[in-house]
């Protein structure tokens, strides 16, 4: 809440106290109504702007409508197909923003993942990446590891909605099955500095589990995604199960000098 006069009154009737604070919490979860608090200032080079989420059409939205007109803004945003809201009038369109499937990956979220990732090459130590995560990015931003295919992403992320995992441990393996979760695009896009605008749906908040943590440390390992796996006895291919037995997959850590300078925030 801004300030005291978003409070409702105490002593209105139960329903006009209810909708109230209905009202003010929608309000605060809005990417318009948070996100100026948290946003840099423009860099003495580019701003590319890279985000995947259910609420990535809203945020980019937020996004160009707060940033000063005059300072250089684009990227890519990937959202949930019919998750892109309409334009408000006079609003120029400055980040690209493209529908992919939820909550199983497809063709699109793939050609998105990729796109991404390409957009990272050529960065600078003057240049900022505004990286825009909420809820779904995990589907949404799919590229599958080395050895693994779509169809085999597909299947895995199926057996694990069933499984009954836990948010974190579906997450966990989708980071270690990938080339761009788990901190790995931050990774990508060395040496630009990173600010990560973050909006939760999981318990906790933690910008690790949101979205499997593109930009931010994994602090789960190989080993974790091995247990999980069995666990609930969820196939991989046995070339992709002897990368993940050595290591070979293994995510950017904290402390790691790849996130150094960089900054997460979660606005709602």
């Amino acid at each position: 809440m801004n300030s005291s006069q978003d409070l409702p009154d105490p002593h209105a009737a139960p329903r006009d106290f209810l909708e109230r604070l209905y009202q003010i919490a929608v309000r605060r979860a809005l990417p318009l109504d948070s996100m100026g608090a948290h946003l840099p200032k423009p860099p003495k080079g580019r701003t590319l702007v890279l985000g995947a989420g259910k609420a990535g059409g809203s945020m980019a939205q937020a996004l160009e409508a707060l940033w000063p007109a005059d300072a250089p803004l684009s990227g890519l945003v990937v959202t949930r197909y019919d998750h892109i809201p309409p334009r408000p009038d006079g609003l120029a369109q400055r980040i690209e923003i493209v529908e992919a499937a939820h909550p199983v990956p497809d063709e699109a979220g793939l050609k998105a993942a990729e796109r991404i990732l390409a957009l990272t090459q050529g960065l600078t130590a003057d240049d900022l990446v505004l990286c825009l995560i909420s809820g779904g990015g995990s589907a949404l931003l799919t590229l599958p590891a080395e050895g693994l295919t779509l169809a085999d992403k597909q299947r895995i992320n199926k057996q694990l909605l069933e499984s009954g995992a836990h948010i974190g441990e579906m997450n966990c393996v989708r980071k270690h099955l990938s080339r761009i979760k788990g901190g790995r695009l931050a990774a990508a896009c060395r040496p630009a500095k990173v600010v990560t605008l973050t909006i939760s749906d999981v318990p906790g908040d933690d910008p690790a589990v949101i979205a499997s943590g593109p930009t931010v440390p994994d602090a789960t390992t190989c080993a974790d995604a091995l247990a999980i796996l069995d666990r609930y006895r969820i196939e991989v291919p046995p070339a992709v199960r002897a990368q993940l037995e050595s290591g070979a997959l293994e995510t950017p850590k904290p402390r790691d000098a790849v996130f150094k300078g960089h900054a997460t925030h979660l606005i709602a």
